[in-house]
């Protein structure tokens, strides 16, 4: 299968495919932390960040990756620019496609970015909507496979999402079922994948949303032997090599308010170092940030120099950006023929197998 022109969803993309790119993203993390060397491979390209929701991580990660791959990225907030107002989404799409060389949007509904891929030249990137975040998934990937359990490979782990089903715990059953990973929600029904996630709508669409996305993960699994299990027992977290939460409210769920989930959460589903040492002695935190601190996870979790792996996941996020644009750009010469540097023959085979699959 050739590799989409755009980065929309993980389910576009082989195993194959996604862990090439985060082979790509590892060896540049290399060549620039280790040997301060930036590898310009989109030098003078222009990248166009769409943002109808605030960001932190999202928004540093692309501008800055863009700038070390030797592009400039231009930002477009809230209300800057025509999206599917006045002007239609596809012609927005033919314009910015043109005027462009790549495209990333965070956007409020999925339909948005999809529309802005089918009706681009430029290949387009989803920084996030509410069905799916696409970029964390790809940074959560490279922190685990920079921290993988002695002797184990990534189809050996499991990882433990604990709470509400965000977009990111349904991104998380994607890229843990297309890896072939052990996958476990543990999480109060009526707040699990397969009730609907955050999707909005009555009791039977919010099911056969649910039912959809469950489909999805199932048919990854049968290509990969990975599994998944949905459950509010707590056993099922046992042997976890990574336990994940996010926040516990639905970003698009206005019905909820804080308080009651508090009632519905806590304090069964809040991250302790007991519940850390139940999974395993030796499991992994992970956050996709921001954190409520003292909800969803306790400070002794979030801050454990050994255990919390959310910092490094954070800062994974540019380095695993910078690949998704340099294997979707399009790219310029290294021209480093007459320069010395560790990670040369790492960054040069990455690049190869890219363009393999590519072809």
């Amino acid at each position: 299968m050739a590799m989409p022109k755009d980065f929309i969803d993980t389910n576009d993309f082989t195993k194959e495919q996604i862990l090439a790119i985060e082979d790509l993203g590892l060896a540049m993390k290399k060549a620039i932390k280790v040997d301060g060397y930036y590898p310009h491979l989109l030098r003078n390209k222009s990248l166009g960040m769409i943002f109808q929701q605030v960001s932190t991580r999202t928004r540093v990660s692309f501008e800055t990756a863009m700038t070390d791959l030797g592009g400039h990225g231009e930002f477009f907030g809230p209300g800057t620019i025509q999206l599917g107002g006045h002007e239609s989404l596809g012609d927005t799409a033919r314009v910015m496609g043109s005027l462009l060389d790549i495209m990333m949007a965070r956007v409020n509904r999925h339909a948005d970015v999809e529309g802005l891929a089918k009706g681009s030249a430029a290949p387009v990137i989803n920084g996030m909507s509410e069905f799916n975040h696409p970029t964390q998934e790809m940074g959560d990937l490279m922190t685990m496979l920079e921290n993988l359990p002695e002797g184990k490979r990534i189809e050996d782990c499991k990882l433990a999402f604990i709470g509400d089903a965000t977009q990111v715990c349904v991104s998380l059953m994607f890229i843990c079922s297309i890896m072939g990973m052990d996958f476990v929600q543990f999480g109060p029904k009526g707040h699990t994948i397969p009730d609907g996630a955050l999707h909005v709508g009555t009791p039977e669409e919010r099911k056969a949303f649910g039912d959809h996305l469950m489909a999805v993960g199932k048919a990854n699994c049968q290509k990969s032997g990975g599994t998944i299990t949905i459950s509010d027992d707590i056993e099922s977290i046992k042997g976890a090599d990574f336990v994940y939460t996010d926040v516990w409210y639905g970003l698009y769920d206005a019905e909820e308010s804080g308080a009651s989930y508090m009632d519905v959460f806590y304090p069964k589903y809040q991250v302790t170092m007991d519940m850390m040492n139940f999974a395993g002695p030796n499991s992994k935190f992970m956050h996709c940030l921001p954190a409520t601190r003292g909800e969803e996870v306790v400070d002794e979790v979030m801050d454990d120099p050994e255990r919390s792996l959310c910092w490094v996941e954070a800062e994974n996020r540019k380095h695993s950006i910078r690949a998704l644009l340099a294997t979707l750009g399009p790219r310029t010469p290294l021209n480093d023929e007459d320069v010395d540097y560790s990670a040369k023959d790492e960054l040069h085979a990455a690049l190869a197998k890219i363009e393999e699959l590519q072809a």
